[in-house]
């Protein structure tokens, strides 16, 4: 039986355009190679770069883009956040049946514009009993670590504990650690259909 959902943030709540940002940062000049973007991206979620240290290292790659360029660009991912999402968790918390954990490869300036942008965020975040952000706590999706630590931080059992998330190698190595996964396609699944999706596993 499930005790415990640890959902995604990303094209699980929040509606995202994934090749946006290289999109934009081509805009703005050449990269090469384009793996940087990615690079900087790692290294940024985890917290080994300040968002000044990152906007520099940007800076390097494309000299000619102004701070503001940089950062539209690299928000340019982040779309919208349907209220009926809301409206799903809001309600799956109030019943109290299950711990809600939100784990996330976010960064600083994600975060900043969700903040600014999704009038009803902290409504969003006050559902959840934990909310990890990959910044914050330095370890990000896939790594095996990052699931174990919250495994270890809530006293999980994994075969009592459900992840959603959209991306297949994060939910292959949660499967791998025995936690139940749904690795939901943005494209034709929504989070709110959960319990009919997995009636299996309530």
């Amino acid at each position: 039986m499930i005790k415990t959902i640890i959902f995604d943030f990303g094209d699980v709540f929040i509606n995202l355009d994934k090749p946006a940002t290289e999109r934009e940062f081509l805009k703005l000049g050449e990269i090469s190679p384009v793996s940087e973007i990615q690079k900087i991206n790692k290294r940024y979620e985890v917290g080994n770069f300040s968002t000044p240290e990152f906007i520099d290292a940007f800076h390097k790659l494309l000299p000619e883009a102004s701070e503001k360029e940089i950062i539209n660009a690299w928000n340019a991912i982040l779309l919208d956040f349907p209220e009926h999402r809301l409206k799903f968790i809001q309600k799956l918390a109030s019943k109290k049946q299950y711990k809600l954990i939100l784990l996330s490869n976010t960064n600083e300036l994600h975060i900043k514009w969700i903040k600014e942008n999704v009038p009803f965020f902290e409504e969003f975040k006050s559902c959840f009993d934990v909310f990890y952000l990959s910044h914050e706590i330095r370890l990000r999706k896939p790594g095996t670590s990052v699931f174990d630590f919250v495994l270890q931080q809530n006293k999980l059992n994994p075969t009592e504990t459900l992840f959603i998330d959209d991306t297949k190698e994060n939910t292959d190595t949660a499967a791998a650690l025995g936690i139940h996964t749904w690795n939901n396609d943005p494209k034709t699944e929504d989070v709110t259909n959960l319990f009919t999706t997995k009636s299996n596993l309530f």
